[in-house]
């Protein structure tokens, strides 16, 4: 069967420059490769001719003598495309392009960046702060473990004098390729674990990481209204790079403590206030904490009950980067006297038999309590 013109095979003009006929390449390449193309049994074939004509055309040589003479030019072994010519002919043309194709699949190629640096890790921190630092922010001193640049190698790993050197296996690429069959693999390089650099010296501080452990003591700004859960980021702040690499940042998780009198909800707080009968029922004024350690004076009407809530107008906590306060909710708590003296005692008695028309709540209750039982009777 005579062979095809290498231009058609690979669908590409005969006054194609070298850049276009590698993007032709890459083009049949990635249609034919026969990983892709499991259901053609023509796919190997078809995928050797795309790469026997790439290996004839992309040499200059070898690109004018076939434009003089086409397929006569490689015969006697002349060199060049024989369909039969074994895996090293089409191993070269497709070695040659192979980061284009899957580069992206085998998280980098030949010409990716060596390995040499490795950003450090993010770190995080919980802090915990009380309820009035919240409130009005706060700067707070830290002490974060972390590990930081080694300053007997500057960061290198290497003795001081000494340099880290490309690794002899990869070249300083971090990865291997091995020729496995009609496949190319590629792995971690075993020599430098994918560092592309050995260090022969490696420094005595760190052992040749590049890093060392230390305690650092960092100040921080909590700004008012932050709540459990906020999350701060320090940029440059956590773990120091290996070798060099860029440092990772530090993460600051809040945490707000519970406090003695307030209860928080959001930028709201409630509070609730234990009164007596006679000042629930009677009115009065009493006076009540705010979280900034002031006072406020509030009005309790006459006849008020239990669980009865009142406002204070921006008495809360500041709105986190959105400005003004929430509000504060003064719940009342009617409190039932205890360890009555015998005279206590008969005056509360006297009071509740002149006082059963004063209860609206329990007069309603226990008529249709009544009504009820009477119901159920019927």
């Amino acid at each position: 069967m005579a062979k095809r013109d290498y231009y058609d095979v690979l669908g590409a003009e005969k006054t194609a420059s070298a850049d276009e006929l590698k993007k032709a390449y890459r083009t049949k390449a990635k249609a034919l490769h026969p990983d892709r193309n499991s259901d053609n049994p023509n796919a190997e074939e078809q995928f050797k001719e795309v790469n026997e004509a790439y290996e004839a055309l992309k040499d200059p040589d070898k690109k004018a003598a076939y434009d003089r003479f086409g397929h006569a030019a490689f015969e006697g072994g002349m060199g060049g495309g024989q369909r039969g010519g074994g895996q090293g002919d089409f191993a070269s043309a497709f070695s040659d392009v192979f980061d284009d194709l899957f580069g992206d699949m085998m998280g980098g190629g030949r010409g990716g960046g060596h390995q040499r640096a490795t950003r450090g890790s993010d770190l995080r921190f919980n802090l915990r702060i009380s309820l009035e630092s919240a409130y009005s922010g706060t700067q707070n001193s830290i002490n974060v473990p972390t590990s930081v640049s080694c300053d007997g190698c500057n960061g290198t790993g290497a003795e001081d004098g000494t340099e880290p050197q490309t690794c002899p296996t990869c070249s300083g690429h971090g990865k291997v390729r091995a020729q496995q069959g009609f496949f190319t693999v590629e792995r971690t390089c075993p020599t430098c674990s994918g560092m592309g650099q050995i260090i022969k010296d490696p420094c005595k501080t760190c052992g040749g990481a590049g890093r060392t452990e230390k305690d650092r003591s960092l100040s921080v700004n909590i700004p008012a209204g932050v709540e459990t859960g906020t999350k701060i980021r320090l940029s440059g702040e956590g773990e120091a790079g290996l070798r060099g690499g860029p440092t990772g940042d530090l993460y600051i998780f809040i945490e707000v403590s519970p406090h003695a009198i307030f209860q928080r909800d959001g930028a709201h707080l409630f509070c609730r206030i234990p009164v007596s009968v006679a000042s629930a029922a009677l009115g009065g004024d009493i006076e009540v904490p705010t979280i900034d350690g002031g006072r406020s004076r509030v009005k309790i009407p006459a006849g008020s009950q239990s669980g009865r809530q009142m406002r204070l107008r921006s008495k809360g906590m500041p709105v986190l980067r959105g400005g003004g306060h929430g509000d504060m909710l003064i719940e009342l708590a009617v409190e039932t006297p205890v360890n009555l003296t015998a005279r206590q005692k008969e005056i509360l008695s006297e009071f509740d038999t002149l006082s059963e028309e004063n209860n609206p709540e329990s007069s309603s209750f226990f008529s249709t309590v009544k009504n009820f039982w009477d119901s159920m009777k019927s």
